[in-house]
């Protein structure tokens, strides 16, 4: 039963690859490294972003090259309110010890989303208000449009500088070098050693409860692996999972305030389920506070509406709603507490530097 467990999540693997949205206005094109100011490409350390073998490859820009110093200089403004004009800092809204997320709720309504293994995103916030690569699409507008950085003030800072002479060769920061760096640190935050993963890998054995829930969570009874398949947890696409009928909210409209078709309305970005228990809202209003309210959700029939995602329709498009049993509900959340990775939790890589 084992070597069938993990053939069949091999075959998966294979085979599955806090603000709204505003106008980003980019910098004007950079001079580029100008000489006889100390920067050196070569005295740079390079680095090998690395995954697991069953993760899909990870597509790194031509022009943002992965160097130690450079992945500590994005570590150092992750961590520092020099950013913002208030006092807040990327770490305030994405907390290390609850998976780079928190309890914070935006202005429009809106959760935060976790920072972990988005080196695989190219869709961006929960309307995909953005897509393409990270540096050049949500990091400018985090720094730019949501902290609204004051360039001048950064420029002022000889320690940062002095940084971004020496790893980028510039001699006045933009965003762009400040987004460069921001996406290096980021690209590193892979959680890859929950227990989930290392029952995949054959280091521990689940519990009876939990391969329960996995075998709920990887088949159609609990139908979860077609929007949070393995290994990413999240498709990274948009879905209408049944959460509402009334869209008057614009809250609750999703991908159609950022498209206009009717036919995304109410179209999310799937959640990643990375250390999703350590989490105490869930959705993208934040609307359930626990795991078990979130099953018993998806376990009772959705909301219907013209753009309800077909998934949520099981049996030959007849059946609405799980019905799982009680155990069988209790057994599928043991099983999503396996994606916690403490590892990751306690990573001193991705903690505030000294």
């Amino acid at each position: 039963m084992r070597n069938s467990f993990l053939a069949g999540l091999a075959f998966l693997f294979f085979f599955i690859g806090c603000k709204q949205d505003t106008t980003v206005t980019p910098d004007p094109p950079n001079p580029g490294p100008q000489p006889g100011y100390g920067y050196d490409s070569t005295k740079l350390t390079p680095y090998a972003l690395t995954a697991p073998a069953f993760f899909p490859p990870i597509q790194i820009p031509g022009d943002n090259k992965p160097y130690v110093e450079r992945i500590q200089l994005g570590r150092r403004l992750y961590y520092d309110p020099i950013l913002s004009n208030d006092g807040r800092s990327c770490s305030q809204c994405h907390i290390q010890g609850r998976g780079f997320t928190s309890d914070h709720i935006s202005a429009e309504g809106l959760t935060v989303m976790p920072h972990v293994n988005l080196a695989w995103n190219d869709h961006w916030l929960w309307n995909g208000g953005y897509s393409g690569p990270m540096e050049d699409k949500i990091m400018l507008f985090e720094v730019h449009d949501f902290f609204q950085a004051d360039i001048t003030k950064i420029n002022a800072d000889t320690t940062y500088r002095r940084l971004f002479k020496q790893t980028y060769g510039v001699d006045q920061i933009t965003f762009k070098e400040i987004t460069y760096a921001l996406s290096q640190f980021i690209r590193t935050m892979i959680s890859q050693n929950s227990r989930f993963y290392q029952s995949v890998t054959g280091k521990i054995r689940l519990t009876q409860d939990e391969e329960a829930g996995r075998a709920l969570y990887f088949n159609e009874r609990g139908d979860c692996f077609h929007c949070h398949g393995a290994p990413l947890l999240s498709d990274n696409d948009f879905h209408n999972n049944g959460l509402d009928s009334d869209f008057s909210n614009p809250t609750n409209r999703g991908r159609y305030n950022v498209t206009g078709n009717p036919q995304d309305m109410g179209r999310f970005r799937t959640a990643n389920l990375h250390n999703v228990a350590l989490r105490r809202h869930f959705m993208h209003d934040g609307r359930f506070k626990t795991l078990e309210e979130v099953v018993n959700f998806y376990n009772d029939p959705p909301k219907p509406s013209s753009t309800l995602d077909p998934v949520m329709k099981l049996n030959d498009k007849e059946q609405l709603g799980l019905g799982l049993s009680p155990l069988e509900k209790y057994q599928l959340v043991q099983f999503l507490k396996t994606f916690t990775d403490t590892t990751y939790l306690n990573n001193p890589a991705f903690s505030k530097p000294n």
